[in-house]
């Protein structure tokens, strides 16, 4: 910066006298300083048109103290009855209220602090004691009654919801500081403290402001009182402002002559505007306290792969997963298209209605015909975004549409059970019916190849040549990385020693999405592999990566290594501690320092925060089974059994049974250790290794005809599972 300024004063123009370098000289102070918030009413003296697009956008609205102009909700002493509690919503004193059941499950009256959301639905906010606060189960259908909406409705309908499920609207699940605030709020401070479990969260402006997107604007606004001065420095090219968020390589769109498809004149290099927009659009977790500006995502938040309880094993979206993850699959994001080429990014607006908006890109006589969606002009089955971006409902009423914007496959619904556009809409007909109509539509496609949704499937169902599927997959640059590396995470169940040059290639892949998942494949390896291959990814230019690294190195501390190899691990493990501590008020976070603490051999450590895991949560699952493990390798199976035991009473949950269960296989006490390795298999049905081990424990009883039956019916819930397979045949040969 100081050498880029420097250069503008050796080539200053002598007409800009002593004034002009008074005014330069104060911006290279002021870029010395770390720009502050401003707030939106000072961006609105100049960016007016902007200002009035946004006012009343979904950002303008995302947050609101409750007040008439505010709440949309009828809290005319209104009655809603769900799970048992009947709720009332009433006014008392000016003030807003609902009377629900808290965290003991008794009735009590809260006052409505905030507003969250305007459409189609209105959540409302609860302050409790330690600055905790709530986002209520109960929200407001702001659509048109004619829609179905103006009504109360519970959040979770199909969920049986007391005040001791997870999702009640009074546990940690539905803490506002730590779900929504980041994305609601415009420089969102969370400021909590583990000691006492409390929040002093704080925000420059309680919505989605100008400058949640643009980044402080201190510098900028600077910029601009001094270019009132100074006209000459309205050609600084950052003007002040801590991102750019505009195109600057000159690239157009145009029709291709040949394939009659838009094309961009150059290929995109700059994604800053869409990792921006991201930064909330998307399923993932903060890993960084301070957001910065410009910086890829991977810098402060992980994003979500294609997880089986996110997303279809084609990739479409099944749990609510905020568009991006599902837009960098598609071939538009392949092109080079942004968030900003369909929306108005200060309204949100489309740039256009119906398939006029597709309209600006792909040739209406083409696309837009008869001959190319073969449904009456007008009708559903005509829209662009009903075939190719099919809307989920999340939170009831909320529908949202899948930005993969894929061609429809139901011949992929016929091979992996998973939706498509044409059953969806034709509910009354069979999916082999709707893959025969595209199949005569489009005899030629080339859509309908093979899909790594294929190759996914495989390996969630343990398919026999799935090993071999996903490594094509993960070597395959023309598919999207956010698949390819899915297929990494996949291929860590069927890891060989034959997989590793492969492995070593995506180490050095330029999308932070491949290397981290490459680096974490290499925990099934042994250390001297982890070290040879893993080791210059601590330096990693994304910081996702180097956790990663971090992660599966850090048992090296242990080792005698050099000095300068020990200090670069030791600052990579304490950036992967500050990043837990982002998030301290989760038990995942702190059974993440327990995981690390057990890496570099501190086993008092490691208890300290397992046992946190479990004062944050009760009910804390993985707690109760790592800090068992931790007392068996420390010879203390005792203190395990009773807290394994303890956990159980807490919450009857399959995983606590089968941990109680193999450590009374460890003991010798199989008669107990079968009740708990029964229960497991019950409760998880889904789990085929859970059976397994049920059985081959059953077989050591001496009761090898039980075995076989429990065997027989896994295989049928659970066909091809190679553990199964082996051990049926093996009982069946005896």
């Amino acid at each position: 910066m100081m050498k880029r300024n420097t250069l503008h004063l050796n080539n200053m123009n002598t007409s800009t006298g002593a004034v002009g370098v008074f005014l330069l000289l104060m911006l290279m102070t002021e870029a010395s300083v770390a720009a502050d918030y401003i707030g939106s009413d000072r961006c609105a003296q100049c960016h007016e048109t902007e200002t009035q697009a946004w006012r009343g956008s979904h950002h303008d609205l995302a947050m609101a103290e409750a007040s008439d102009e505010t709440v949309l909700g009828n809290f005319n002493n209104v009655e809603l009855s769900a799970h048992g509690i009947t709720s009332r919503f009433y006014r008392k004193n000016g003030q807003y209220f609902v009377q629900t059941d808290g965290p003991d499950g008794k009735m009590h009256d809260y006052a409505i602090r905030y507003t969250f959301g305007w459409y189609p639905l209105q959540q409302y906010l609860i302050e409790f004691p330690r600055g905790h606060i709530q986002s209520l189960g109960l929200a407001w259908d702001s659509r048109p009654k004619t829609d179905g909406g103006q009504r109360w409705f519970h959040l979770y309908p199909e969920e049986t919801i007391d005040h001791r499920h997870r999702l009640h609207w009074t546990q940690r699940e539905q803490t506002w500081n730590y779900q929504c605030a980041e994305c609601h709020s415009t420089n969102l401070q969370k400021n909590y403290t583990l000691e006492t479990d409390s929040y002093r969260t704080t925000w420059s402006e309680i919505d989605v402001a100008c400058e949640a997107c643009h980044g402080p604007g201190s510098q900028h606004a600077a910029w601009a009182e001094q270019a009132k001065q100074n006209p000459a420095l309205k050609n600084k090219t950052d003007k002040g402002l801590v991102v750019d968020l505009a195109d600057r390589d000159g690239a157009s769109w145009t029709i291709d002559a040949k394939s009659g498809k838009p094309r961009r004149t150059k290929p995109r290099e700059n994604h800053t505007q869409i990792e921006l927009c991201a930064r909330c659009h998307s399923r993932r977790g903060q890993i960084w306290a301070d957001y910065e500006y410009g910086k890829p995502l991977g810098n402060t938040h992980r994003l979500a792969l294609l997880d089986e309880y996110l997303y279809y094993p084609d990739g479409q979206i099944n749990d609510e997963v905020y568009v991006y993850g599902s837009f960098i699959q598609s071939r538009m994001y392949q092109a080079g298209v942004t968030c900003n080429d369909c929306h108005e990014p200060h309204s949100l607006q489309l740039r256009a209605k119906g398939n006029a908006l597709c309209g600006r890109c792909h040739l209406p006589t083409r696309y837009d015909t008869q001959t190319h969606h073969h449904h009456e002009a007008g009708s559903a089955g005509a829209a662009c975004t009903n075939c190719h971006m099919p809307q989920r409902n999340y939170m009831v009423t909320d529908a949202r549409a899948d930005h993969s914007m894929r061609v429809p496959r139901p011949d992929l619904s016929v091979k992996l059970g998973t939706p498509n556009a044409c059953t969806s809409c034709h509910a009354d007909q069979k999916i082999e019916w709707a893959a025969k109509a595209v199949a005569a539509w489009y005899p030629t496609s080339r859509y309908r190849g093979p899909h790594y949704g294929e190759t996914l499937h495989a390996a969630l169902t343990g398919a026999p040549n799935a090993a071999e599927r996903l490594a094509t997959l993960a070597a395959d640059t023309s598919q999207p990385a956010i698949a390819r590396a899915t297929a990494i995470d996949y291929l860590r169940n069927y890891a060989e020693p034959q997989q590793l040059p492969l492995i070593q290639s995506l180490l050095n892949d330029k999308d932070p999405l491949i290397r981290a998942s490459a680096v974490r494949f290499l925990e099934v390896t042994d250390l001297r592999t982890r070290v040879d291959q893993g080791w210059l990814l601590l330096d990693d230019p994304d910081r996702v990566v180097r956790l990663e690294a971090t992660r599966i190195l850090a048992p090296l501390i242990r080792q005698q290594v050099p000095e300068q190899f020990r200090l670069q691990l030791e600052r990579a493990i304490e950036e992967y501690v500050q990043t837990q501590q982002i998030n301290a008020e989760r038990p995942e976070s702190h059974l993440n320092l327990g995981l690390i603490a057990i890496a570099m051999g501190d086993a008092q450590k490691a208890e300290q925060e397992y046992r946190t895991t479990l004062r944050l949560d009760p009910t804390f699952t993985p707690g109760y089974i790592n800090l068992a493990d931790l007392y068996r390798q420390l010879g203390q199976d005792a203190a395990g059994e009773k807290l394994l035991q303890e956990g159980i009473a807490a919450g009857d949950n399959a995983d606590l049974h089968y941990a109680l269960g193999l450590l009374l296989v460890r003991q010798k006490r199989l008669d107990e250790a079968l009740s708990h390795l029964r229960q497991a298999a019950t409760l998880d049905e889904d789990n085929p290794r859970y059976i397994y081990v049920y059985a081959l424990a059953l077989e050591g009883a001496g009761e090898k005809q039980q075995a076989l039956t429990v065997l027989t019916q896994a295989n049928q819930r659970h066909p091809g599972n190679p553990e199964i397979m082996a051990a049926l045949e093996k009982l069946k040969k005896e």
